[in-house]
């Protein structure tokens, strides 16, 4: 196999001149390289042979160089380009180093850089699931920093790539490094952006502690001890305890989303004291930990990574431990039996120091010990009275916001409970300060079901509708405003807490103006107009409104109508008209008596006054006004 450095001075593409190799991991090898179109320094990632050599790993490549290529955030590391026949990455090259190398040199975070790295990695997760993109291999090597210390989330699209290349074990195989997997990851199962949520736990985790969860000696009980499991609560962890838990829970369903996460991180660590640069470092070259093991493996996995690291002393990097015994120059070794006579000695000495320590104890009065009670989920209140009954000496910290614990309830303790202390020990508390404040999206023109799932998204719950209420402005059945605890239209509420929506029922009703008798349906109609209604016409007979003119209205004036509905405008046809009554045969008071309830009257009678009706003018059955009058006609 060609050795890395045989490809140094190699121009890709006709346009990245490799430069020196910043070294080789399990599937690429990593340079320096020297854009020459632009004239800057990029990192080259090549791909191995083994890789280039197989089909669907370079169909799937080129797919997933062409998203993570696509994406553009300030917390990922920049691909500029790739090539899918060679194959190669050309990325962002930072200066900063990674995560890894600043916890290798032993440096641990405090709650406040944690809070501040852990929020900037999670946007950048956010920003890639929100397009479909999961990393499945979040780990401090693939946090790298820039000069100023911004993180940038690396390796995008490469785990899912070798995940589905034809070389890969069969279904159920795993893709990342074992002692960040998540649970599904574990189990085989499908996985989405949570599992980048519990990794990226576990990563902050460790730069909080220097310990990662659930390491096993073996790669599988590695894997399976945390298939089910919660975080373990550990003191370092301050502030971030609830947080973290919540991000790394077992179940993806009750896990953070990375907006979740990264909005919570940001809201604790505004409360915290401005976190100290962290002292980042060039990368120093040679190897660098890649993504994979080599084709073959029966797992993709950074297996050297599940066993962990400890710190080597000096002693040992000069050869002295693991079974190897210094040798000095000039002396022969020690015989047995010295050796244990020596020790005989140094055990007699150091049981004589201890009894001279205890004596001194008694006799100095040195104060006694106590175990430092449990305080987590306890009032401050009360604290302070157990830490007193103990004479231990109580320092309240700052409060933080928490997604659990009640706002004055004690979230996290130092030393944790049941350390032995002395009296007179400092015991430090964080409280909570309740709920974390959750931004309140603008809900202005969404109807009911929109703006509550709206606020769901947002991790906050609805009542809609809480009120509906009359708008000039606002359409009906669409959010007139919001509120929470009586401010209108809150720009943040408590994580989790109820916002109430306001819904429009359309503008309100008017009444029904007065129609002069003196005016046209078209005067109506306009006086209609001008407070938001519409007018019908109808018509109706009357006796006192001249034909032509509005003798009323429905709804009638003054009885309020929806705006915009319609009103009729009855208008007059003058006086209603009656049939004239057939009175042929009747005597004159009997046809006189019949023309009254008819609504007419007897003008004239013409023939003798005790003689029967013969004829009538009008004629009977003929239509005339009522009121009009008759005359009887008799022999």
């Amino acid at each position: 196999m060609p050795l890395i450095s045989d490809s140094i001075g190699r121009v890709l593409g006709k346009r990245y001149r490799l430069v020196s190799a910043l070294g080789t991991g399990a599937s690429a090898h990593v340079f320096l390289a020297e854009d020459v179109s632009l004239g800057r320094r990029v990192a080259v990632k090549v791909l191995l042979p083994s890789l280039a050599q197989d089909p669907a790993f370079l169909k799937r490549f080129g797919a997933e160089a062409r998203s993570v290529a696509a994406l553009n955030h300030p917390h990922i590391l920049q691909v500029f380009d790739w090539d899918a026949d060679e194959p190669y990455l050309v990325l962002e090259y930072l200066q900063g180093g990674t995560l890894r190398d600043v916890l290798d040199r032993g440096f641990l975070l405090s709650p406040a850089q944690a809070a501040r790295l852990g929020s900037q990695a999670a946007q950048g997760l956010a920003y890639a699931h929100a397009r479909g993109l999961v990393h499945r291999d979040v780990k401090p090597a693939n946090l790298l920093f820039d000069e100023e210390g911004r993180v940038r989330v690396a390796d995008f699209g490469v785990a899912r790539a070798l995940a589905e290349a034809a070389w890969t074990e069969p279904a159920g195989a795993m893709v990342g490094t074992a002692r960040y997997a998540s649970p599904e990851q574990a189990q085989g199962l499908r996985v989405d952006g949570r599992a980048d949520v519990y990794s990226l736990a576990l990563v902050l985790y460790e730069s909080l502690t220097g310990e990662v969860p659930f390491v096993a000696d073996t790669t599988m009980g590695t894997l399976m001890a945390r298939v089910g499991a919660a975080l373990p609560r550990h003191p370092a962890l301050g502030p971030l305890d609830d947080v973290l838990v919540r991000a790394a829970a077992p179940d993806a369903g009750s896990r953070l989303d990375a907006a979740g996460l990264a909005a919570r991180l940001e809201a604790i660590g505004s409360a915290l004291p401005s976190p100290r640069e962290l002292p980042l470092q060039a990368p120093a070259g040679g190897e660098v930990r890649d993504l994979t093991m080599a084709p073959g493996s029966s797992q993709v996995f950074d297996f050297e990574a599940v066993e962990g690291r400890r710190p080597v002393s000096a002693v040992e990097a000069a050869g002295v431990g693991a079974g190897r015994r210094p040798v000095v120059a000039g002396r022969r070794p020690v015989s047995t039996g010295r050796r244990r006579r020596g020790w005989k000695v140094a055990a007699l000495v150091v049981v004589a120091l201890v009894v001279v320590a205890l004596v001194a104890t008694l006799e100095l009065g040195v104060p006694p010990s106590h175990p430092v009670p449990r305080l987590a989920g306890q009032s401050v209140a009360r604290v302070r009275r157990l830490v007193g009954a103990d004479h231990f000496t109580l320092v309240v910290q700052p409060a933080v916001y928490s997604l659990t614990a009640p706002a004055g309830s004690v979230i996290s303790q130092h030393p944790a409970p049941g350390v032995v202390q002395r009296q007179g020990t400092t015991v430090r508390v964080v409280p909570s300060k309740g709920l974390p404040p959750t931004p309140v999206p603008s809900l202005a023109g969404l109807d009911c079901a929109t703006a509550t799932a709206k606020l769901q998204a947002a991790h906050l719950k609805a009542t809609c509708p809480a009120l509906l209420a009359y708008s000039t402005t606002v359409p009906a059945g669409t959010v007139i405003n919001w509120s929470y605890a009586g401010q209108v239209n809150a720009p943040s509420a408590p994580y989790g807490s109820t916002v109430d929506v306001a819904i429009s029922e359309g503008k309100p009703p008017v009444p029904v103006p007065s129609v002069a008798a003196d005016t046209s349906f078209t005067q109506a109609k306009q006086a209609l107009a001008a407070v938001g209604l519409a007018a019908v016409q109808a018509t109706e007979s009357s006796t006192t409104v001249p034909a032509g003119q509005p003798v009323g209205t429905s709804p009638a004036t003054g009885v309020a109508a929806a705006s915009g509905s319609t009103v009729t405008v009855y208008v007059s046809t003058g006086p209603p008209l009656v049939t004239v009554p057939d009175v042929t045969g009747d005597t004159v008071p009997t046809a006189t008596a019949a023309m009254k309830a008819a609504g007419l009257t007897v003008s004239n009678v013409y023939g003798p006054p005790g003689g029967h009706v013969f004829t009538t003018n009008p004629a009977a059955g003929q239509q005339v006004r009522k009121g009009s009058s008759v005359n009887l006609y008799t022999q």
